[in-house]
């Protein structure tokens, strides 16, 4: 929004700060939803993969997916 003067920022920002948004529940968000990829795992695969995805700064399920990858490559 680069394109926006000085106006319609300080409208926008005065919009969101006295406007609550709308939250969906019904759908799980990121976080929800990782955290139901790793309840599946064993505790030691599940904390691996969050070692490793903290150590290279991805999520678990980057982590996993490169895995996953490597296996269809045949490169472990």
């Amino acid at each position: 929004m680069a394109d926006m003067t000085d106006e319609e920022y300080d409208a926008l920002d005065e919009r969101w700060t006295q406007t609550t948004p709308k939250v969906n529940f019904a759908r799980p968000g990121v976080f929800a939803q990782q955290r139901t990829l790793l309840e599946i795992l064993d505790k030691i695969t599940a904390n691996y993969i969050i070692t490793r995805a903290e150590a290279t700064n991805q999520t678990p399920a980057q982590v996993i997916g490169k895995m996953a990858h490597q296996e269809i490559a045949g490169g472990i």
